[in-house]
């Protein structure tokens, strides 16, 4: 009942703020892969969260297993707002959350003290399925989950990434990279 409490109490504060306005513009694989320093497969290893100047931050560590675009040691740590510090749970839309054994595609931007970030949240992250009867490894954006509302149509509508080959993502990195454009 206290972690209601909590929640609601958040809620509400954030409603006061105007959090509840924000928007953020779409971004393309092209438009991503130019606003990351680092594109990289990545397999997630471990969690942890903890209060930092008020504020908890959940800290995931990943083993990079190929380089797509820039430079990034062998393991990498992922710094997110939210998490579950004790009984407290701080949850930010927009914010992926990783289990360890997952692997993703990370488009990543470097932040103080040597973590990174994820470019555009979930919209920069991309989760791989490997189809146990054929092998083939598939990616679903974060955002595929969420509905966009259009306010030309006055409609929602699903947008992101659905169940692509892993090549075809792979592809267009490498096309915006080399400044090719789009390789659909």
């Amino acid at each position: 009942m206290k972690m209601r409490r909590i929640g609601i109490a958040l809620l509400a504060a954030l409603a006061g703020t105007g959090a509840g306005a924000t928007s953020l513009e779409r971004m393309s694989v092209e438009r991503m892969t130019a606003a990351a320093p680092v594109v990289a497969r990545v397999r997630c290893v471990a969690n942890t969260a903890r209060w930092e100047k008020g504020e908890i931050w959940t800290f995931t560590t990943f083993e990079v297993e190929e380089r797509w675009k820039g430079q990034a040691p062998e393991r990498i740590e992922v710094k997110q707002i939210g998490g579950r510090a004790g009984p407290v749970v701080s949850i930010v839309p927009g914010a992926p959350r990783f289990r360890p054994g997952e692997e993703a595609v990370l488009f990543l931007e470097p932040r103080a003290g040597g973590a990174f970030g994820v470019t555009g949240w979930s919209e920069g992250t991309f989760r791989i399925r490997r189809d146990a009867r054929t092998g083939i490894e598939s990616v679903t954006q974060d955002t595929a989950a969420s509905s966009v509302f259009d306010p030309q149509t006055r409609r929602f509508r699903a947008e992101g990434i659905r169940a692509v080959p892993l090549e075809r993502l792979r592809a267009r990195v490498t096309a915006a990279k080399n400044g090719m454009g789009s390789a659909r």
